[in-house]
């Protein structure tokens, strides 16, 4: 594989000893039995639902912007990590962000789709920048000031604000397995139908969140388990579903192991035939849970480190190979100078724009 990302280095250079395990790889399900990405996604796919004809143009618009546009594939900026990390946490390491405005123009000057961010962000620069780029307001974030800290999604917003300072999109929360999700699961859905109502898109993070998820391994990160939370939140409409790439698999058993009581339903199949080890196929399955991929799939580009450009570029490769239809990348973006940001939303897409990185 000779494909080039930049004129500077190739993919595989920046997959290192990965290379040839996630350039090569062929997949366990077979792709003939997923809804793939493409330009006429919107009308091939959405426009077949029940969404009201506002929600395919703001679809549309969606898939329609930035370095991606018309492809099918999606590149969004998040920036909720003010409310949900903190803005210290989120924006000390590089102080221009504490102004809304750098948000948007990292997101503008990257190329991306969209922007998600905050009621308050987008808000005061709505009239400057609304019609440059789609807005996507999150609703809902867990904050971290209550004393003891707890982790709760509680609505910040409601869906008319986000469609009266011109938002094509919703954005929401719910934290799967945790002891709120059930009220959670109730409110996210009520406002995704009033998003539909006035023509705006919705995008679902579908978290895990509970103690018993953290045993030997951290199976908030288990494909079983992050398919299923897929599976649910595909339930309640949403257009887009945003997850963790996925690191180990039989959450289920792992969780009954510890517990010693059965939890939840699964079948030996979904380790046998429809999974392995590889990072493709446990991506695979939860592009799989999203409808065989009719809502698409969005993997979080993780936290900001050392590597940050590699494991972008990795995160990227494995989302596109199994059929996923894009990435969400916050704090590897912000979180360092704004052109180093822009830089690696340019390589992220390069990786969705390039030909020879084809689905598994």
């Amino acid at each position: 594989m000779t494909t080039t990302i930049s004129a500077e280095k190739s993919i595989a250079a920046w997959l290192g000893e990965e290379a040839e395990s996630l350039l090569g790889h062929s997949a366990k399900i077979n792709q003939n039995l997923l809804t793939l990405p493409g330009a006429d996604i919107v009308e091939r796919v959405y426009a077949q639902s029940d969404r009201p004809t506002p929600v395919l143009r703001s679809l549309q618009q969606l898939f329609g912007t930035g370095r991606l546009a018309n492809t099918g594939y999606l590149s969004i900026l998040p920036v909720d990590q003010g409310i949900e990390h903190s803005g210290a946490a989120s924006f000390a390491p590089n102080p221009i962000y504490f102004d809304p405005e750098n948000i948007i123009r990292l997101a503008i000057e990257g190329g991306c789709n969209g922007v998600a961010t905050t009621l308050g962000v987008l808000g005061m620069m709505s009239r400057k920048y609304a019609h440059r780029i789609p807005f996507i307001v999150k609703l809902n974030h867990n904050e971290l000031l209550t004393y003891p800290n707890g982790a709760d999604q509680i609505m910040f917003a409601t869906v008319e604000q986000a469609w009266n300072l011109g938002a094509i999109a919703v954005g929401a929360t719910i934290y799967f397995g945790s002891p709120e999700s059930s009220r959670q699961i109730q409110e996210v859905s009520r406002a995704f139908a009033r998003a539909h109502e006035l023509g705006m898109a919705t995008i679902l993070w579908c978290y895990l969140r509970n103690d018993v998820f953290k045993q030997d391994k951290d199976y908030h990160l288990a494909a079983d388990l992050t398919g299923q939370a897929n599976h649910m939140g595909v339930t309640i409409e949403a257009d887009i579903i945003k997850q963790k790439l996925p690191e180990t698999n039989n959450g289920y058993g792992a969780i009954a192991k510890a517990t010693g009581q059965k939890y939840g339903r699964t079948h030996p199949k979904v380790y046998d035939e429809l999974t392995s080890d590889h990072p493709i196929d446990l991506t695979r399955y939860q592009v799989l849970n999203c409808y065989g991929g009719r809502a698409g799939l969005i993997n979080s580009g993780g936290s900001s480190g050392e590597n940050d450009f590699a494991q972008a570029i990795r995160t990227a490769v494995i989302n596109k190979r199994a059929g996923g239809c894009g990435l969400i990348s916050g704090r590897k973006t912000f979180q360092r100078p704004m052109a180093e940001g822009v830089k690696l939303f340019h390589l992220i897409q390069d990786v969705y724009l390039d030909s020879e990185i084809t689905i598994a």
